[in-house]
């Protein structure tokens, strides 16, 4: 067999023989020629040949129709899509699953008085489910992105129903035909409540949950039977608000790099998280009653179309009772390796997150602002009690304040903390000046003159040192750190006020910040810090190496104190 060498075309094909789709209805032309030819170098495809276009169409709804199977079409460029789409109507309305590949020169073509070049990126609504750009593939990660697209597009033609589906790939008109064998194309199935599922027996499971609602007590007990049937662990996001029994914070877990390898399945729940972690496994489920192709670590293999617990529910009566945690176990000592390892840390968010483990009320609710306040809380693992939000979805800076004294006007007996960096707090500044505001609500701005993140060794706008702060890290804004500006507007709205520059002030300042006792004010809580200590901070906890053999002996004599370090494995609480 002789298939193009362009590598779209190939991917396209491969993935159509992966989802079991053979029959073709083709067009004459001469920029489909890589894909048609292709295809009739392939004994696995069906091909029908039809002139007008227009026919093709309505060949293709008799076909699919009769079969119950998909039927894809093909045709040049030009015109020659215009006339499917009386067809592709047809096919809408009755839900045949029709595949339109329409051939291309590449789209940045488009309106500049090429001929036979026309615009195909945006089909009429009613005449395609959904349509994907397909272009020519230079590297790994378009080919990846490309994958997913075409992948998507196959899926959607019994996604819901089913439908007609358009592809619109580009063609850089290669005429060599040398390639022999197709090299692999990752294959994405999406399965529903009516599907068989694979089997799980003997792999080694993580799943990872993102920011994610309000668990029930019964929801985590299947979590909790899964991981004891199944010996698997639970890598869970700040924003998961996940507090079961076999669970591991992703923020500290990204450093475990020998065991990673050894995950086999990552079974992915929720949505965006807030603190993207550098993970290893070998393939992704993911399980979300959207049935949408999110595929966060390039890894996906299957999308289950379902509720969670009903996942949990099959998977847990598949097979008989077993009590194994030896997984978790080899987790939870990688984690206390790490917090044996755990280096001083200065006065920074980092150190103010891990101390306030000492203070944290149970029962309370956290919000964390975007981005440096959300990334040190996210190294922490919180007590169960504590119910975690942030405004992961648009990822802004934007609303923090806002959403906390939201959620606040819920449960007025509840306390509602806030976490926040200067860009974030004053970025939002007019929402605390609403008169609803109530006296559960506890904000602490910690106050470092500037946009942190830009000055992390990580980000590329700190290469240019101090020059970063005029422009990048928007340093000096906001009275430029004045001990007096928040002080004076938050009295002056009817908050009471703290400040802490130190740790010292901060231990003082923080037994009144987090106490559970209900003052007749809300509460701002200053804390000013060096941004070199954001920095230094960052810096030595991403300094931990630990292998899997690392036997580290010794609790870290930080400024952490043994008391803090012992708060922190307290809260593990898990085996």
């Amino acid at each position: 067999m002789n298939y193009t060498n362009e590598r779209n075309v190939q991917m396209l094909v491969y993935l159509l023989k992966a989802h079991g789709i053979k029959k073709v209805v083709a067009s004459p032309g001469t920029t489909n020629v890589t894909f048609v030819a292709s295809l009739q170098n392939d004994p696995y495809f069906e091909i029908y040949s039809c002139v007008d276009e227009r026919s093709a169409a309505y060949i293709a709804c008799g076909m699919a129709a009769e079969s119950d199977e998909p039927v894809v079409l093909s045709c040049t460029g030009a015109t020659a899509s215009r006339n499917y789409v009386p067809g592709l109507t047809e096919a809408f309305y009755r839900k045949l699953p029709i595949l339109a590949v329409t051939s291309s020169r590449e789209n940045y073509k488009i309106g500049h008085l090429q001929d036979q070049v026309t615009d195909r990126t945006c089909p009429m609504r009613d005449i395609a489910k959904i349509s994907v750009q397909i272009p020519s593939i230079h590297n790994k990660e378009e080919e990846w992105a490309y994958g997913v697209e075409i992948n998507k597009a196959i899926l959607e033609l019994h996604h819901r129903g089913a439908g007609p589906v358009h592809i619109n790939i580009v063609t850089t008109y290669n005429w060599t035909f040398t390639t022999k064998e197709i090299s692999p194309v990752r294959v994405i199935k999406r399965l529903t409540y009516k599907d068989s599922f694979p089997q799980l027996k003997d792999k080694r499971i993580a799943i990872y949950i993102g920011s994610h609602k309000n668990w029930r007590k019964d929801e985590l007990d299947k979590i909790d039977i899964f991981c004891e049937k199944y010996n698997a662990i639970v890598l869970y996001d700040v924003t998961s608000n996940y507090r079961g029994k076999y669970g591991i914070p992703l923020g500290l877990a990204q450093y475990y790099t020998d065991i990673q390898k050894s995950i086999d399945v990552l079974i992915h729940l929720g949505e965006v998280a807030g603190f993207q972690a550098n993970m290893n496994m070998k393939e992704v489920w993911r399980v979300n009653p959207d049935g949408e192709i999110r595929d966060l670590y390039c890894k996906l293999k299957y999308v289950f179309e379902i509720e969670e617990m009903y996942f949990f529910d099959y998977y847990n009566k598949a097979i008989s009772d077993i009590n194994n945690t030896s997984f978790f176990a080899e987790w939870k000592e990688q984690r206390n390796h790490i917090l044996a390892k755990m280096p001083e840390l200065p006065f920074s968010n980092t150190w103010i997150g891990f101390n306030s483990l000492n203070f944290l009320p149970k029962s309370s609710i956290l919000h964390l602002g975007i981005l440096n306040s959300l990334r040190s809380w996210s190294l922490l693992d919180l007590p169960q009690s504590v119910r975690t939000y942030s405004n992961t979805g648009g990822y802004g800076i934007d609303g923090g304040i806002s959403t906390l004294i939201g959620a606040s006007l819920i449960d007025r007996k509840k306390l509602y903390f806030g976490i926040f960096g200067d860009l974030a707090f004053f970025y939002d500044l007019n929402s605390i000046g609403n008169h609803n505001v109530g006296n559960n609500v506890r904000i602490m701005l910690i106050n470092n003159g500037r946009g942190v993140e830009f000055r992390l060794p990580s980000n590329p706008g700190s290469q240019f040192g101090d020059d970063t702060d005029k422009y990048i890290a928007a340093a000096g804004h906001y009275g430029n750190k004045s001990i007096d500006l928040v002080k004076h507007y938050s009295q002056d709205l009817g908050f009471n006020y703290l400040t802490a520059s130190d740790k010292d002030e901060f231990n003082k300042a923080a037994t009144i910040f987090f106490s559970e006792n209900r003052f007749d004010k809300p509460i701002i809580f200053e804390v000013f810090v060096d941004y070199k200590n954001d920095v230094k901070a960052y810096e030595l906890i991403n300094s931990i190496v630990l292998s899997a053999n690392d036997k580290a002996k010794q609790i870290a004599k930080s400024v952490l104190g043994t008391k803090t370090i012992n708060q922190i494995k307290k809260t593990l609480r898990k085996g």
